[in-house]
């Protein structure tokens, strides 16, 4: 298939890599692979979408394996790709015509840490993270290549319930007593729930929302379900 014939079908299928409107943002070069592939993990890209090389399973968004797997095997090339992420980073769908969760904007999935006050994700360069996530996902997906074997921690993983929210749940709710602000999932202090119900849908998810029982052990997923149910509402 031609480059502008997949491009014009991937923007009306309205997919999470689309060019939204098939418009650019500038030709995007120059990004780190190693800094993306961070960035990819401690932003919310993991919790939308899967990718075999960074170890995620997300369903929020389109598997991007399953993506530019095909697409790759055609023979696009990898700089075609790197501009795809990039523009879709920067223009995203914010707003779709099904009932699917648009996706949205940079100024949400990759804040600035000037305009963040709390102890939230944020990176120093908009701009450069586009760049390097672009850089890194354009190598890697549907190429077949999984995440290396995890290192064992010398250290003992948080049992912190405000520590643990804040590196897995800031950049999907809402939670004043964290300082997050997310809008992908619900409002926690609107929503109160309760201990049980925080960890039924930390352990198992439900709709967009992923299972975190592979990334959390049981006294994580004990104590955030303990800490969102005693702060949400105050």
């Amino acid at each position: 298939m031609r480059v502008a014939a997949f491009l014009s079908a991937v923007c009306a299928a309205g997919l999470a890599l689309a060019l939204a409107g098939c418009g650019t943002g500038g030709y995007t070069e120059g990004g780190s692979q190693g800094n993306g592939r961070q960035l990819f993990l401690d932003s919310t890209c993991g919790d939308c979408h899967a990718l075999a090389d960074a170890g995620t399973e997300g369903t929020i968004g389109p598997n991007l394996d399953d993506a530019f797997a095909q697409a790759r095997a055609d023979g696009m090339t990898t700089d075609t790709f790197t501009q795809v992420v990039a523009a879709q980073l920067k223009f995203p769908i914010e707003d779709t015509s099904t009932d699917q969760i648009g996706m949205p904007g940079p100024e949400v999935t990759l804040p600035e840490c000037d305009d963040v006050e709390s102890d939230a994700f944020c990176v120093a360069d908009q701009n450069q993270a586009i760049d390097d996530i672009a850089a890194y996902v354009a190598a890697v997906a549907g190429t077949g290549r999984t995440a290396p074997p995890e290192e064992p921690s010398e250290e003992p993983a948080s049992t912190d319930g405000k520590s643990i929210f804040t590196a897995n749940c800031s950049q999907c709710h809402t939670l004043n007593d964290a300082g997050t602000t997310g809008t992908i999932g619900p409002n926690l202090d609107d929503s109160r729930p309760s201990k049980a119900l925080v960890t039924d849908r930390v352990t198992n998810g439900q709709g967009a929302m992923p299972s975190f029982k592979n990334a959390l052990n049981q006294t994580q997923i004990d104590a955030v379900a303990a800490y969102v149910s005693s702060v949400a509402g105050d």
